[in-house]
């Protein structure tokens, strides 16, 4: 029940950003990226066997037969983030026999690479993304 009142809350407060910000863009989505999500991830690295021993031409060389792994809590790839600001063009009137475009709101929560999109500096911790670069909503 939490998760559904700060939904709510996001979208109440989005709205309320969105109208104080005087840009209105072409083809971009403003979003405001949350907090990291983190995710548990295993990395395995090599285990040298022995001390190195150093070959006929001098080289020393280490032997590396095992691989230990280790599981870390790291940050995610992806990002959650809320849309403050839609593309012009999702607000002009559609033609008849045109398909539908995608149903992104202010306020929704959208999901992105990390690495997507461009850092937008005249809002604080925001991003110009492009339609392809959300990939979902949540629900």
């Amino acid at each position: 029940m939490e998760d559904k009142e700060q939904l709510i809350d996001q979208s109440v407060l989005a709205e309320d950003v969105a109208e104080k910000i005087k840009y209105n863009f072409f083809d971009f989505f403003l979003i405001k990226p949350l907090d990291p999500v983190k995710v548990t991830k295993e990395f395995s690295k090599p285990v040298p066997t022995g001390t190195p021993v150093e070959d006929a031409n001098g080289i020393k060389a280490q032997d590396f037969d095992n691989v230990e792994t280790e599981v870390k809590e790291v940050d995610s790839d992806f990002r959650r983030g809320v849309v403050l600001k839609r593309p012009m063009w999702m607000d002009l009137p559609r033609k008849e026999g045109e398909p539908p475009t995608i149903d992104i709101k202010i306020g929704d929560i959208v999901i992105f690479r990390d690495a997507a999109g461009m850092r937008f500096d005249l809002l604080k911790d925001s991003r110009l993304l492009r339609q392809f670069d959300i990939l979902g909503k949540e629900q």
